[in-house]
């Protein structure tokens, strides 16, 4: 063999060697990664799993916005007895959070420039700290399912993120360009939505409902990058597998 035919050879074995790495080292980078440490290496992530607890659902009737309402407060109820003592054994910030009903969604309430448009929806509004829950057809039509449970939990992610420094810390985070600024939004909506995960977790198996029940309302989620961060929570029932502010950009894009 002769001395180029051997180094074209070696040549090729090391790009074939070299080029799979690479391109995990890419899929591992984030365009634009984030460094303060109240985000990055909260004491939230070091806390452990959320404990188990026991959260009935109450019975809700199509198109009974009292009882919808009724059945959010008890949901409620549950996130705090849970969070609460989680947060305070883990030496961060506790209050409770603020609760009220809506027929709409004032224009630029709370410093946003968006009118809310759906005839459901729920907001958190980090002033005051406050829930503001719009019940309209979409979420009384068919109450029973998840989905009621499933949204105050996941705004509830808010709340924690506020109280433990995330929510702030996010907001005050200056990006180079729009897509910066996306990337930034996306990894604090995609972390509360893997907190309200992890809750449901905590809860998990609630009395009455089947894995069936879970898939179903997952399966109103069309975005599969937000179904992933709540997936990742619900496995584990930890915030440790929250960390969306270290977590690659390909993982949350």
């Amino acid at each position: 063999m002769s001395p180029d035919v051997k180094l074209l050879k070696i040549a090729a074995l090391a790009c074939a060697l070299i080029t799979p790495l690479a391109g995990t080292a890419a899929a591992n980078a984030s365009a634009f990664p984030v460094k303060n440490p109240v985000l990055v290496k909260n004491a939230l992530y070091e806390a452990g799993p959320l404990p188990p607890t026991t959260c009935d659902e109450l019975p809700v009737e199509p198109y009974d916005a009292g009882q919808a309402r009724a059945y959010i407060n008890e949901v409620i109820r549950c996130l705090e007895n849970t969070w609460g003592p989680y947060l305070k054994k883990a030496g961060l910030p506790y209050e409770p959070v603020k609760v009220r009903y809506v027929k709409r969604l004032p224009k630029s309430y709370c410093g946003s420039d968006e009118e809310g448009s759906r005839d459901s929806e729920v907001w958190y509004c980090d002033w005051d700290r406050t829930l503001s829950f719009k019940l309209g057809p979409s979420w009384l039509t068919s109450p029973s399912d998840l989905l009621l449970f499933k949204e105050a939990a996941l705004m509830y992610g808010y709340h924690v993120q506020k109280l433990t420094g995330l929510y702030d810390a996010g907001e005050e985070l200056r990006a180079g360009s729009k897509a910066e600024h996306r990337e930034q939004l996306q990894r604090m909506y995609l972390q509360i939505e893997c907190l309200g995960g992890a809750f449901m977790q905590s809860v998990w198996p609630i009395k009455g409902r089947t894995t069936e029940d879970w898939n179903k309302v997952l399966g109103y989620e069309r975005d599969d990058n937000v179904k992933h961060w709540i997936r990742a929570g619900f496995r584990t029932g930890d915030p440790a597998s929250c960390n969306t502010w270290a977590a690659p950009s390909s993982k949350v894009a």
